[in-house]
Order: C-alpha cells, then sequence, then structure tokens
C-alpha cells in the first residue's frame, strides 16, 4: 500500500526506510536554514526529531523562512515546526525545546541520545560548544556556515571544516577549534564571498529603544527566500545519506 514515503522507498529501498523511521535527528536552530532542514528530515521520515530555539516569528522572517508566514507572526518557531512535522508525518516523535543553545545551558542537552545533530544556530560560541560536545561524544554532526549576505545558491560545498575556504565563519570555527585538537567535522559552506547589502536594516529583535546607538550597532544581515533554503535543503539531505550509509 502507497504511503507517504512510497517514492522514496522506490530509490532507497525498503531497509533505508525502515532505518531512518528508527534514527533520532536534533535540529539546532530552526529559521532560513534549519527550518529547510527540518523540511528535510519530516519528509524523508525520520523517525524522531527534535528542533530546538526559543525564537518567534517576525515578519521580516516570511521573505526565506518556510516556517514563517503572515498568519503565525509572534508564534514560537519549534511549535511551528513541530505542527508541521506531523501534518507531514504523524507517526514521528516530534518534540521542541524553547531554548537558545548557549555555552551556559549546553549541559541541559543530552547529545549522547542523537543519531545526529544539526547545527544551524547563528552565535559562534554556541556552534563550538556543539561540535565540542558532539566530538567528545562520537556523535555525528554537521554544521551550517554562512548563508547570509549571499545571492548565489549554486555555490554551497559539503566538506570537512579542514578543507574549507572562502567562508569567514568557517575559518573562525576551524582555526579555533583546531587550537582544542578539533579539526574534522563536516560542514556546508559557501564559496561565495559575502556581499554588502545595499542599505542598512535593524531588527526589530536587537534594537533597545532606550539606546538608539547601542541598537545601529546590530546591523541585520541581508538574505533572500533561496540561498538559506538551498544550504537547509544540502544539510537535510547529507544527514539522511549518512544515516542509512552507516547502517
Amino acid at each position: 500500500m502507497q504511503n507517504q514515503f512510497s517514492r522514496t522507498e522506490m530509490l532507497l529501498g525498503k531497509q533505508a526506510v525502515e532505518t531512518l523511521a528508527r534514527c533520532r535527528v536534533a535540529v539546532f536552530g530552526v529559521g532560513g536554514v534549519g527550518g529547510y532542514a527540518v523540511e528535510v528530515l519530516a519528509r524523508s521520515g525520520v523517525g524522531t526529531i527534535d528542533v530546538f530555539d526559543n525564537d518567534k516569528v517576525s515578519i521580516t522572517n516570511v521573505n526565506r523562512q518556510i516556517l514563517a508566514t503572515t498568519h503565525n507572526v509572534g508564534q514560537y518557531k519549534v511549535d511551528l515546526a513541530v505542527e508541521r512535522i506531523l501534518a507531514i508525518n504523524p507517526q514521528c516523535n516530534a518534540t521542541g525545546y524553547k531554548m537558545f543553545y548557549l555555552v551556559s545551558n549546553a549541559h541541559e542537552v543530552d547529545l549522547s541520545s542523537y543519531d545526529y545533530v544539526v547545527d544551524c544556530i547563528d552565535t559562534v560560541s554556541a556552534k563550538m560548544e556543539l561540535v565540542r560536545r558532539c566530538t567528545r561524544l562520537g556523535v555525528p554532526i554537521i554544521c551550517s556556515m554562512g548563508a547570509a549576505n549571499k545571492l548565489d545558491a549554486t555555490a554551497f560545498r559539503v566538506a570537512d571544516i579542514s578543507k574549507t575556504d572562502v567562508d569567514p565563519l568557517a575559518r573562525i570555527m576551524r582555526k579555533r577549534l583546531r587550537k582544542e585538537g578539533i579539526e574534522h567535522f563536516k560542514c556546508v559552506f559557501s564559496t561565495e564571498l559575502p556581499l554588502k547589502p545595499q542599505c542598512d536594516s535593524i531588527d526589530e529583535d536587537d534594537g533597545n529603544k532606550e539606546d538608539d546607538n547601542a541598537a545601529k550597532r546590530r546591523i541585520t544581515p541581508a538574505s533572500n527566500a533561496f540561498v538559506p533554503a538551498a544550504a537547509g535543503i544540502i544539510l537535510g539531505g547529507e544527514v539522511v545519506l549518512d544515516l542509512i550509509k552507516e547502517r
């Protein structure tokens, strides 16, 4: 009997689909990149998906985030992610955690329980902490590098962090983690140099009404509907292929 994964089974085989149904994946950050990664995991039949984010949808998210519409501004992204996952696959064990993953609260998440971790966090210190902990535990992780201020969706590459170039975020993480003896983990990065936004925009979530100067120092990066989406789809696809290869 046909189901929502019949076409996937035709391509990957029954055993692969059954394997994905037994896997547990964590996605940290469900914005422009992470939302599309979740979409791939859900539509591929991953059996347990945990999403971590404490952000709410803002009107400026609608141009690029698959979970954001003009009808759900103000709602938590993880709630919307869980709702969407279950609409795609009601048998999935989907859970949303309203938390920003930080160095200070990293100990609250048991990463050892996951078959794969997807990093779509914006904060460098949090990304590095996630890599540290996954490396220590031997849990596979894939990290998203920079997707903002870019226009070429074809410029993304998948590589070990040691093989990355051009991407400023990858360079920072590569250098800092190498000093700690961490030299290898998979990432998705772009070979396109970041562009300078044609106009500056202050993010309403970052601005402080009592301190306009502080707000002006927090310039929101520019983005679009297709570059973050491409990065997220690649991330999700890599996770799916790795999960079925390793089992």
